[in-house]
């Protein structure tokens, strides 16, 4: 099978965020489960939505719908940035997964678009 437009930019991309040649890229998916998240991280978001269970209510309660969360971790990140405080990139991450969980954006819809936006380097 031929390679699409797509298939021919990623490779492009990757090329050059990796160092490994295109097509070397290859790993198992218990490789990738252990390098590809952090289990700090996941434990961090844990305890703060537990605690949070009790200053809030339940993560499923119809009500956890009235909080403007996009713009709450949009604030978290802000603070980050000013004061290097990880526990607010924990909390920007928390409020992101109520934000998928409860969104009633006009919009909601999930594309996967690979091909998009990607992280600069610094």
């Amino acid at each position: 099978m031929a390679k699409r437009v797509n298939d021919h930019i990623r490779d492009r991309l990757l090329s050059g965020v990796i160092s490994s040649p295109v097509g070397d890229k290859a790993e198992s998916h218990n490789d990738l489960c252990r390098t590809e998240w952090s289990p700090e991280f996941e434990q961090l978001m844990r305890n703060r939505l537990l605690i949070g269970r009790f200053r809030y209510g339940r993560m499923d309660r119809v009500e956890q719908r009235n909080y403007d969360r996009i713009g709450s971790a949009i604030a978290r990140l802000k603070r980050y940035q000013e004061t290097g405080n990880l526990e607010f990139v924990v909390d920007a991450a928390n409020l992101c997964l109520m934000e998928f969980e409860h969104s009633e954006h006009p919009d909601l819809h999930f594309d996967a678009i690979d091909d998009g936006e990607h992280v600069s380097k610094t």
